[in-house]
């Protein structure tokens, strides 16, 4: 590590730890999912969908909110659809754009999932207190903030 970092390991050793912690979360979703037929990324679509409002979303601000492209959340889409959890609406809004809304199947789904995933996440979370949760949220957040706006950069410095 030190021969990477130089003198500033700090950095390192926190990503690392970062990365050990999503991982362990991952996990932990991916286990939960697996037994009700669902992807980690489908469960995340349809998680998505259950806290929009009844209009549903569009598949472009699915993938924005994921942070993943349209064609992945297309495909998440059209599995949740065959499935009977989603279903695709036109947007009275605009025509042109269609809409992926969550279906009464789909929010059964997540009710029938809320409970074993919030033992799960008490487990996961056991002996932090409010104050520390709180404090990992804003960190957290910090983090996803600090990368985006490296990415912009990134983007920025490419077009020149």
């Amino acid at each position: 590590m030190s021969e990477l970092a130089g003198d500033d390991t700090l950095t390192f050793e926190a990503a690392a730890a970062v990365r050990t912690a999503f991982q362990a979360i991952e996990r932990m979703r991916t286990h939960g999912s697996e037994g009700r037929g669902l992807s980690s990324g489908a469960m995340d679509v349809l998680l998505r969908l259950s806290a929009a409002d009844e209009d549903g979303l569009s598949i472009g601000d699915l993938a924005q909110s994921a942070g993943v492209s349209s064609r992945n959340v297309t495909g998440l889409v059209d599995t949740l659809e065959k499935d009977g959890l989603v279903r695709r609406v036109q947007d009275q809004r605009d025509r042109r754009s269609v809409l992926a809304r969550i279906t009464p199947e789909g929010r059964a789904w997540i009710a029938a999932f809320r409970k074993p995933s919030q033992l799960a996440m008490a487990a996961m979370f056991r002996g932090f207190s409010p104050e520390e949760l709180t404090s990992l949220r804003h960190l957290c957040l910090r983090l996803a903030d600090n990368q985006q706006r490296l990415a912009d950069y990134l983007t920025a410095q490419e077009g020149r």
